[in-house]
């Protein structure tokens, strides 16, 4: 059988480790021959996986609407394709071949919706795009999520039926050298790794922090993977933590060896309040990691029956000060 797979959004950070899953995962399949379709990544070619790269795509949204209604439909007729892969959370128009779709984004789920004049992007993503993921997921012959909180939203929002929908958790291919020891320093310093983007909520952390400050409690370090100029968004809550002092280090992107690392001599805080996965809450969880999380479904999925988690409202900074407090405080 011949599969196309598509995934030209992907180039960096959690869509690249989808990508690189699933061709380390075909490479192994000699039965099957494969096409990647993609914009910037490199990948080499097999014996069975053969690669079509479109840098162009990723020049403007016009360039990657045209690939995708024009350009990536003739690549299947081409190319004489029995399946598709879509890695991109949307089918692929005009084509009659059977579509399977990985569905990784979490945004048009999501409770919390944003406004246009909060955040003009991400209000796209959940009302324009969001509505073409839905009616993907409804046409798609086969769907693919990676959590069971999302199958069953896909269930019931949408009336697709379960059986048309296939979880498969992120497989996670780490070894762990350290695990975690609780002591003075590690409950009382805060790893979050994470990026800039906004539901990322490390404005909870900082004004947490703050009230920290009030009550005179400053014995404690909190470190975010940022450098402090991602975005409007991250200078603001940079500059208030160089103005009010508070013991927050934006110590910038790490390897993943150095992220292992922090789980083992830290507390892992997880304030993210939008996630399909949330895979750090997973990475903490292999290193017996202590780990403070939004109390949101994808977090208690991951951390189901996890006896080191404790949780807080993402949107209650009060509460996870109390929450930091007690820790911060445990050993002293």
């Amino acid at each position: 059988m011949r599969i196309m797979v598509f995934d030209v959004p992907a180039e960096s950070g959690e869509a690249l480790s989808v990508l690189h899953e699933f061709y380390n995962g075909f490479k192994l399949d000699q039965e099957n021959e494969y096409i990647f379709v993609l914009s910037l990544p490199e990948l080499k070619e097999t014996s069975n996986i053969k690669v079509l790269r479109f840098p162009w795509i990723k020049k403007s949204w016009g360039h990657r609407i045209y690939f995708d209604r024009i350009i990536a439909p003739k690549l299947i007729k081409k190319h004489k394709v029995d399946k598709v892969l879509s890695l991109q959370n949307i089918i692929i128009p005009h084509t009659k071949v059977y579509q399977s779709i990985f569905v990784h984004n979490a945004l048009p789920f999501s409770e919390y919706r944003f406004s246009f004049i909060e955040n003009r992007m991400l209000w796209v993503y959940q009302n324009i795009i969001g509505k073409n993921i839905m009616k993907s997921i409804k046409r798609a012959d086969h769907v693919i999520v990676q959590t069971n909180w999302m199958k069953k939203k896909c269930v019931k929002q949408l009336g697709v039926k379960p059986e048309k929908i296939e979880v498969q958790p992120p497989k996670i291919d780490i070894e762990v050298k350290k695990i975690f020891k609780q002591t003075k320093e590690s409950t009382s310093t805060f790893f979050y790794p994470a990026s800039g983007v906004v539901f990322k909520n490390h404005k909870v952390v900082v004004d947490a922090c703050l009230m920290l400050k009030k009550e005179g409690i400053t014995d404690y370090k909190v470190i975010f993977t940022l450098k402090g100029n991602e975005n409007e968004h991250i200078i603001n809550l940079y500059n208030i933590s160089k103005e009010n002092e508070l013991p927050i280090e934006f110590i910038g992107s790490l390897t993943r060896e150095e992220v292992f690392d922090f789980y083992a001599k830290s507390t892992l805080i997880f304030p993210s309040y939008i996630e399909t996965v949330g895979l750090p809450l997973l990475e903490a969880k292999m290193h017996d990691s202590l780990v403070i999380a939004s109390d949101c479904e994808f977090a208690f999925e991951i951390l189901r029956d996890y006896e080191k988690s404790h949780y807080f409202n993402p949107f209650d900074s009060k509460e996870l000060a109390l929450l930091m407090k007690a820790f911060i405080t445990k050993l002293n």
